[in-house]
């Protein structure tokens, strides 16, 4: 029973994982993660000015980081900033590792 229980934990994390790598297989994001973290905290609008995007792709790409919660987004006043989710990555990392150990 428990061996069945632990196996659900892993496929369950394992989808986490694969939801997160089809996140990061498009090169503009990977881009802008690198940006961000190059930067630590940035300005959404930075982001976009920065790496010359139109704002709505910039906003699509960040949405779906944000989904798979690899950036965390924060609001100060009408600005929006972003910050790279370390946790999350070494989760992943993590997650991974085990996984091909």
């Amino acid at each position: 029973m428990a061996a069945t229980a632990n196996k659900l934990v892993e496929n369950k994390e394992l989808e986490g994982v694969s939801s997160v790598l089809r996140a990061l297989a498009h090169p503009l994001r990977i881009k802008i993660i690198s940006f961000i973290d190059s930067n630590k905290k940035i300005n959404v609008n930075k982001i976009y000015k920065s790496l010359r995007l139109e704002q709505s792709i910039a906003s699509q790409h960040l949405r779906i980081l944000r989904d798979d919660k690899l950036v965390i987004a924060t609001r100060s006043g009408k600005f929006i900033f972003y910050t790279v989710n370390y946790k999350r990555i070494e989760q992943i990392s993590r997650t991974l590792g085990h996984f091909f150990g």
